[in-house]
This record gives structure tokens, C-alpha cells and sequence, in this order.
């Protein structure tokens, strides 16, 4: 049986990863200094991102998405498993993305796992780690190139 505290701990990581959903989706690269520990480090490389620092990251996003009309990041049910004040997370994401084609919007879809590790801080639940695990690009654009 979980315990009072294992349901909070529980609870407040989930909100955790919508938070950082939210954030993307809106474009408030501030608000992942809430999300992610100062020292955390985030690869999007398998997805074919950048690998980085958080402030890297945020740059990285800013110039990567800016080419994006739209975009949802929506996660499935994470599996968590927390030990004391340190925690694992596998999320799986689907994130359909629209971007300009030869003037019309095109419409793709990504699917990957995000794994986290994330630490108790003063502050809350952090996320340490960032592993973006690929899954499947469906109707990429043929001219489609990440930005790294």
C-alpha cells in the first residue's frame, strides 16, 4: 500500500511533467527553470535534438521550435518509481507538430518515451535527467531537419 507520502511524491512528479508539457507548448522557456535542477542535464539527441545544460537547452528550444505554427506535447501515465529523495520516470509522449510546406501547413506526428531521473530538492521534485527515447516519426517532411 502506498503510503501518504509516496501518493504526494506521486502526484506532485506527475504535475511536474505537464508542467513542462505546458511550458514547451507555450513557449515559456523561464518556466523550465521550475522544472529542471540547475545542474540537469537534457538530450534530445535520439529525436534529433541537442544534448545539454538547461540554459543550452533553453536556447536550443527557442531557435528549434521557432519554426513550428503548432505543437501539443501530451503524456500518457508515467511509471514512477521513487526511492527516498531520488526518482525514476518513463512517460510516453505523442506530440503532433505542424510546420509550413511549400506554403501550406504540414502536419507530423512523434512518438517517444521521456526518461527522467529527478531528485527531492527545497524546492520540490526536480528533474536531474532528461532522456528523450525516439519511438516513430509519422508523415515527417521529406525536407524536415532537425535544428541542433
Amino acid at each position: 500500500m502506498l503510503s501518504h507520502q509516496d501518493l504526494s511524491d506521486r502526484a506532485e512528479i506527475q504535475d511536474l511533467l505537464v508542467a513542462y508539457c505546458e511550458a514547451i507548448d507555450s513557449r515559456d522557456w523561464d518556466a523550465l527553470d521550475d522544472i529542471f535542477t540547475k545542474d540537469a542535464i537534457i538530450d534530445y539527441t535520439e529525436a534529433g535534438g541537442a544534448r545539454g545544460s538547461l540554459p543550452e537547452i533553453k536556447l536550443y528550444l527557442d531557435k528549434a521550435l521557432a519554426k513550428f505554427s503548432g505543437f501539443q506535447h501530451m503524456n500518457g501515465l508515467p511509471q514512477i518509481k521513487i526511492n527516498g529523495d531520488q526518482a525514476t520516470a518513463r512517460t510516453i509522449l505523442f506530440n503532433p507538430m505542424i510546420i509550413d510546406q511549400n506554403g501550406a501547413p504540414h502536419v507530423f506526428f512523434v512518438g517517444l518515451w521521456y526518461k527522467d531521473k529527478l531528485r527531492r530538492t527545497e524546492d520540490g521534485w526536480r528533474i536531474s535527467e532528461r532522456y528523450e527515447e525516439a519511438s516513430y516519426f509519422y508523415n515527417l517532411p521529406d525536407s524536415f531537419k532537425a535544428e541542433s
